[in-house]
């Protein structure tokens, strides 16, 4: 090759390089996971035993997705350069697996090679590659090195697991000879191309923050939760959460890494598209104070005095580069196995809270310390949220630290929206329901709700069938007829109407399954696996309760769960009565009963709601196709927007995750507001209004 073709190769060569990194610097890049770095200790690397000729296979899942995106290797605590001779990413088949999807295989590369010597105490960003990833979904990071280096760089707390394999099998679509380790290796953040509005919140924090007491690979720490969270909203699905937690992290003193202080400028400054700083730091600096035994006042006045400092110089930092700052206060620990804190680490707690919650510091505040705690003993989390050491959260804390987490926060100009309360109406016993006024016909009834939620722009509502009403009165039918023409689904009811809690598992069973080929009929191919319990009994031993979610489950059910009910159908058969008799004062009565009646039960779950989760989650709302429900509902839906609610789908409603008992049957849990209540040994809101006295009504 002569000279000059060369001299012109290597032009073209600089051109298509410097056109990618102007292309780079346009793209808004917003990370979407991330891990803080630390040396990793002695009993977590990777054994010396595989100094040379490492495959490592690390699966991690983000918050936000985009498609493109780029990857960040650190050697931030080696001491010598590091080199790594191939970096791969794929789609993984699960998050506790070393397969990846054949085909999705990709290699990265860093300035266009892709063999890459990373230097002492650095961080290296990848090129950008075309590599579409879907929200909360996983990503596997495939790196090989020859030589592992004496001081691994890492995240020892990963809650999940990473594969070591010898020799280069980076583009091998699984490692079944792998090493299991449960913590990540020289992989720091994941940024993907997103629209100009996308931000990302970085979490700093202790091993609280980290993780520690959540399930390992099924990403249950308190920052996933939010996650989802931000996820099942359209004003906040832009929002993209990192973790920057440490195990033992403190303030003002190193531990197993870095303190927060001096992390700072990496896990929070360097973070691509970070607008929102969510801050809970300190137990860790109250808890070492005093583990080898108390020490005087003064030096708990001085920690507490040094621990401010901290927080003020967090803030600054964070205003001055544009970043909303917000202080978590810091979760009870009394019964600590590892601390033991006495009166004086407990004080040392409550000035620090009363701080952080204090206007004019921080600009805003998530209070963890309210969520957590016991009533009953407020130095002490509740034992429901307790991991077991007294100190750290179980998956239920972490659950419930991220439901006390306003959208508001990061919602920017949208947050009314945001704020605003959610209800999905759904509907039972279709094709018909209670007695019929004279007069009246059951298409007449389901076309005057038909045409009310139209009217109110209610989203497509789901209706649930009881087949054995259609056999009995085939002419029914055109009640779904009508239902489904107005693009509104259908789920499973029972054939019956069938009480689980007075027949058995077997029977229950056989009627679910008998009702599926109406559902199938009239769904046509679209989703039909939507279950409602008649009379929402879910079984009257454990075992039937166990049986039946295990039934649906290995069906392919979610259970519409119901948040938010006020008896609608009690109206139903007094109204008919008084349609009977002409009694119009009567008629009157019912009418303003029932609208009392759903604006106090508004009142009643919300209390709950706020109680349990500092926040609305999104209700479902139960009633049914009764001849008065279909006079009332023009004003019940008034009622509801009057009360600042948007209407939404059952699907957005239960892609909350206190849901998650709902839509995932293989989870134990409670699943209704007054249950939850009841877990917590909370007292359930007192009821206002004094019942109607129907059986009275039209005699």
């Amino acid at each position: 090759m002569s000279k000059k073709l060369e001299t012109r190769l290597a032009i073209a060569l600089w051109l298509v390089v410097s056109a990618a990194r102007v292309a780079s610097a346009q793209t808004h890049w917003v990370g979407t996971w991330a891990a803080s770095q630390q040396l990793v200790e002695p009993q977590n690397a990777i054994p010396a035993g595989e100094p040379h000729d490492v495959t490592i296979r690390q699966i991690v899942h983000v918050s936000i997705g985009g498609a493109e995106l780029r990857v960040y290797l650190s050697n931030r605590f080696g001491t010598a350069p590091l080199r790594f001779t191939a970096v791969h990413i794929a789609k993984p088949l699960s998050a506790d697996s070393p397969k990846i999807v054949p085909g999705t295989d990709e290699a990265l590369t860093f300035s266009g090679e892709s063999d890459v010597m990373v230097p002492a105490g650095a961080d290296y960003v990848s090129d950008p590659v075309e590599f579409p990833v879907a929200a909360l979904s996983d990503l596997a990071i495939t790196l090989y090195v020859d030589a592992l280096p004496e001081q691994q760089t890492g995240h020892p707390g990963s809650h999940a697991t990473s594969y070591v394999a010898h020799g280069d099998v980076v583009t091998a679509s699984d490692l079944p000879e792998a090493a299991r380790l449960d913590h990540w290796y020289f992989i720091a953040g994941v940024d993907v191309s997103a629209r100009a509005q996308a931000a990302a919140v970085v979490t700093l924090g202790d091993s609280i923050t980290d993780g520690h007491g959540s399930t390992t690979n099924a990403n249950n720490r308190w920052p996933d939760f939010l996650a989802k969270r931000l996820q099942g909203f359209p004003d906040t699905r832009a929002i993209a959460v990192l973790n920057h937690g440490i195990g033992g992290n403190r303030l003002l003193l190193d531990g197993l890494g870095p303190n927060a202080s001096a992390r700072f400028d990496h896990d929070v400054l360097a973070q691509a598209g970070v607008r929102y700083l969510i801050v809970l730091e300190g137990i860790n600096d109250i808890g070492m104070l005093t583990r080898d035994g108390d020490v005087p006042q003064p030096e708990h006045d001085a920690l507490v005095r040094r621990v401010l400092v901290a927080y003020q110089q967090i803030i600054t930092k964070s205003h001055t580069h544009g970043i909303e700052a917000i202080g978590a206060t810091i979760l009870p620990f009394v019964g600590s196995q590892f601390y033991h804190p006495g009166p004086a680490s407990e004080a040392d707690r409550q000035a620090l809270n009363q701080w952080i919650r204090a206007p004019g510091h921080f600009d805003a505040v998530i209070d963890f310390d309210k969520v957590t705690r016991d009533p009953e003993h407020p130095d002490h989390l509740l034992p429901a949220f307790d991991s077991g050491d007294h100190l750290h959260p179980s998956p239920a804390g972490y659950a419930a630290m991220a439901d006390a987490i306003p959208l508001s926060l990061f919602a920017g100009d949208s947050s009314a929206a945001v704020a605003g309360p959610r209800v999905s109406f759904t509907f039972d016993d279709l094709p018909a329901h209670g007695p019929l006024p004279p007069g009246e016909t059951r298409i007449e009834i389901i076309s005057k709700i038909i045409a009310a939620l139209r009217q109110a722009g209610v989203p497509p509502t789901y209706g649930f069938v009881n087949g054995q009403l259609l056999q009995q009165k085939p002419a029914d039918a055109a009640v779904l007829k009508a239902w489904r023409a107005a693009g509104n689904p259908l789920g499973n009811h029972t054939w019956s109407h069938m009480n689980l809690d007075e027949r058995s598992l077997e029977d229950f069973e056989a009627d679910v399954t008998t009702n599926e080929q109406t559902l199938s009929d009239w769904m046509q191919g679209q989703g039909w696996h939507w279950f409602r319990f008649p009379f929402l009994a879910q079984g009257d031993t454990p075992e039937k309760r166990a049986g039946i979610r295990t039934f649906l489950f290995e069906h392919g059910y979610k259970i519409a769960g119901v948040t938010m009910s006020f008896g609608d159908y009690e109206w139903n058969e007094p109204y008919a009565r008084c349609q009977e008799k002409g009694d119009a004062k009567a008629i009157a009565l019912l009418e303003k009963s029932y609208l009392a009646a759903a604006d106090e039960d508004v009142t009643y779950r919300r209390a709950m709601s706020h109680a349990l989760f500092a926040r609305d989650i999104p209700y479902v709302l139960l009633m049914h196709v009764g001849a008065f429900d279909a006079r009332m509902l023009p004003r019940l839906l008034d009622l509801y927007r009057s009360r600042g609610f948007q209407f939404v789908s059952l699907e957005e409603a239960e892609s909350d995750h206190f849901y998650d008992e709902d839509t995932n049957l293989s989870l134990p849990g409670a699943d209704t507001l007054e249950e939850v209540m009841a877990e917590r040994h909370l007292a359930l809101p007192s009821h206002k209004l004094q019942p109607v006295k129907f059986d009275a009504l039209c005699r």
